[in-house]
């Protein structure tokens, strides 16, 4: 039943405060009709007694205390799913943009979820491809794991975003994979270049694109991402497929949380943001994994700008202790104008071991990865050697070093924006690299892999 109320008290920013309310319930759905009749959405952000503080969507200009009908609709904020969700384009509150009809709903979901019980989750176990060197190599992505990006303002995470969107596959399964890309708080072009790029791949046929601007209201920016997981919790456990959810920006929303916690007067914490923001953060990521009653999975990409590219600040800080682990984008390379930038020596899949090795990718990976790791590691600090000391300095296995960090930062982190490399091609590339090297210095890969793979005569420039 709708209860209906004609007893606003205050109004403050986007929020009213309703009194005489009885049985209102956190997160119900709102409707404030004004005396011209024009409707306005919001949902119920805290129930103390009998007054309700409410937050509008559109915000309250033209809002008074005395005209305004407010009704409590019984049912939080909802989505309708179907198969026909493929393909789309909604805004942050899960209405179609793209000019084609409302998606005629199989059931309409509540978009907060429901937590999934540890004991019924499966382990996440199997690779994804991205097509992207510096992630399959050395940072392997795994199903049902959440891997985020921390990149820094100007950095080219959108680019990175769309570039895996298009290319992650799970491969060696006749499953449908999909990708469901909720972009919070960014520009029109910003949305533009997401949507065209979509399109000009064919990729939005397999896609779901929930796109909230910069200027639209805060509360549907905290909306977005649970919009993207409840229609990727669909795809994925309702009709089994595997799905890849990449959310860009989380800083976006995380500005918003800040935003209606001062609205709301409560007591900041750490740089203003809410003290509550490491739960709010786990209920968004913690909507990925996979499930042992279902062959469908959730496997998620947050993407975070550092604010001074800063890994301690609170987003990328608490972030890291919920994900297993971070792909970062580093400045330095960016300005060797090296796309992708990824700084593969900070960067940490957990994971990885789980997702590699004799059919998931190839038994000689894990070594292979482990070679290039600690041979980049050792060219950065010979370098750091050199501009100290001069290269004259150097033995003849440091310049071997040297040598190898260079071109493996041009050959192998380096790849087009549009070139989409299979992981057998990622690994063969990596020994090409290490043929850079004297083989006595393999030490990290065993001996009957080095007598199978080592390349012969092969010239890397």
């Amino acid at each position: 039943m709708v209860k209906e109320y004609r007893t606003i008290r205050e109004i403050v920013g986007p929020l009213v405060l309703v009194g005489e309310t009885s049985g209102v319930k956190y997160d119900e759905l709102v409707e404030l009709e004004l005396p011209s009749g024009e409707i306005r959405r919001g949902k119920t952000l805290e129930v103390s007694g009998d007054t309700a503080l409410v937050q509008l969507f559109e915000g309250a200009t033209g809002v008074n205390v005395s005209n305004c009908k407010v009704r409590f609709l019984g049912r939080g904020l909802e989505l309708g799913v179907s198969r026909d969700v493929l393909g789309r384009v909604f805004d942050g509150m899960g209405r179609p943009i793209d000019g084609g009809p409302s998606v005629i709903p199989e059931k309409r979901l509540n978009i907060n979820g429901s937590p999934i019980n540890p004991y019924a989750r499966a382990y996440p176990s199997e690779f994804i491809q991205t097509g992207i060197s510096a992630i399959d190599g050395l940072n392997t992505l795994v199903r049902g794991q959440k891997l985020p990006i921390f990149s820094g303002f100007g950095l080219p995470h959108p680019e990175l975003a769309a570039q895996i969107a298009r290319q992650a596959t799970v491969r060696g399964t006749g499953e449908q994979f999909a990708v469901v890309f909720g972009a919070m708080g960014i520009t029109f072009e910003e949305a533009e270049y997401f949507i065209s790029d979509f399109k000009r791949t064919g990729a939005i046929d397999r896609a779901v694109l929930f796109v909230n601007l910069a200027n639209d209201p805060a509360i549907e920016r905290i909306a977005a991402p649970r919009m993207a997981l409840t229609a990727a919790e669909y795809l994925a456990f309702d009709l089994n497929m595997h799905v890849l959810v990449i959310l860009t920006d989380m800083t976006n929303y995380c500005e918003a949380l800040r935003e209606i916690s001062a609205a709301r007067k409560e007591v900041p914490g750490r740089r203003g943001y809410p003290g509550y923001l490491y739960t709010d953060l786990s209920t968004v990521y913690e909507r990925a994994g996979r499930l042992k009653t279902s062959s469908g999975s959730i496997t998620q990409i947050p993407v975070i700008s550092m604010p001074e590219d800063d890994k301690t600040h609170p987003i990328p800080d608490l972030t890291g202790y919920i994900t297993e682990g971070q792909i970062i984008l580093d400045r330095p390379l960016h300005r060797k104008g090296i796309y992708p930038p990824i700084n593969v020596l900070p960067s940490l899949s957990r994971l990885r071991d789980k997702g590699i090795g004799r059919g998931k990718t190839r038994e000689d990976h894990a070594d292979v990865s482990n070679q290039l790791f600690a041979a980049y590691a050792r060219g950065k600090e010979v370098q750091e050697l050199a501009v100290i000391l001069g290269e004259a300095a150097l033995s003849k296995e440091d310049k071997a070093f040297y040598k190898f960090a260079d071109v493996f930062e041009d050959k192998f982190v380096r790849q087009g924006h549009d070139e989409n490399r299979t992981i057998e091609e990622t690994i063969e590339l990596g020994w090409r690299l290490l043929t850079l090297l004297p083989k006595s210095e393999l030490k990290r890969i065993r001996q009957e892999y080095i007598d199978k793979y080592y390349p012969e005569k092969v010239e890397v420039s």
